[in-house]
């Protein structure tokens, strides 16, 4: 009986230490972001100040995908905010009443990176529709992210730009993330569309180079939106709310606009725009 009553207690201790789990009991925040956002490696030094500073603790899990699978996420109730970068994509989710609260938090552009042979010869051109007409009509092997993410969208626009609707064996659509999709063009040497942020926190990974830049549709602002209450009762509006106050601080503004690679800001704060 009394092995018997000591197996017991050790079983309810047990149990008990599981369901108490202080990990477990952390309150949380679902942010679905962007893997532009997450393989530039920010959030692992702008989040840390954040989740240490709310009452008790709080932990944000990040959901990396792309801007349009984390609006749907957001729209479906299954995250409590977004930080993505498709400018019309976002209006539209606050319009249709599925987001509040939408602040600027930062900017950075957009690059066309290449092998250093640049077979298709478009370094230097110095507008980026121009570019994409060059690779289309030399067939250069093109890496497209094709995943209806920010940078697939700003990609798909500058097509537009140029007058072309790409297709061909020459044109890829890998359906991945960034950090994949760089790497694939890479490993094939061909072009690929890229932010800068990330090319610069994965350009050691690759034998890719900046060969155009700094024309104005490669422009990319990135917002912080919170799951709209009223759609959705069961987020956690108060924490998003918080998290957005956080970003948009002078204190986040300034770990943003310091973090840099090789020398060079990955993002430039924005929330005062």
């Amino acid at each position: 009986m009394r092995l018997g009553f000591i197996s017991f207690l050790l079983l309810s201790v047990a149990f008990f230490a599981v369901v108490v789990d202080p990990a477990e009991a952390q309150p949380r925040l679902k942010l679905a972001t962007t893997t532009s956002t997450d393989d530039s490696g920010l959030l692992d030094i702008l989040l840390p100040p954040f989740e240490e500073k709310q009452e008790g603790g709080i932990r944000v899990d990040v959901i990396a995908v792309g801007t349009g699978k984390a609006l749907k996420l957001a729209e479906n109730g299954d995250v409590d905010a977004v930080l993505v970068h498709a400018p019309k994509l976002e209006e539209a989710f606050v319009a249709a009443g599925f987001g509040v609260d939408r602040r600027n938090v930062m900017y950075n552009d957009f690059v066309v990176v290449g092998p250093s042979a640049d077979q298709a010869g478009i370094a230097g051109t110095e507008r980026v529709a121009d570019a994409f007409a060059t690779i289309a009509r030399r067939e250069a092997l093109f890496f497209s992210r094709g995943d209806l993410s920010g940078t697939h969208l700003k990609e798909r626009a500058i097509w537009d730009l140029s007058g072309i609707e790409p297709s061909g064996d020459w044109y890829v659509e890998v359906g991945q993330g960034m950090a994949a999709t760089l790497r694939m063009a890479d490993e094939k040497r061909g072009y690929v569309l890229i932010d800068r942020g990330t090319y610069l926190a994965l350009r050691e990974t690759v034998n890719l180079r900046v060969l155009v830049e700094y024309d104005p549709p490669l422009h990319n602002p990135y917002s912080i939106i919170a799951v709209n209450p009223e759609r959705w009762p069961h987020v956690k509006y108060g924490r998003a709310r918080a998290l957005i106050d956080y970003v948009t601080s002078p204190e986040a503004q300034a770990i943003i606009g310091g973090y840099r690679k090789y020398g060079q800001p990955l993002f430039t704060p924005s929330a005062t725009d």
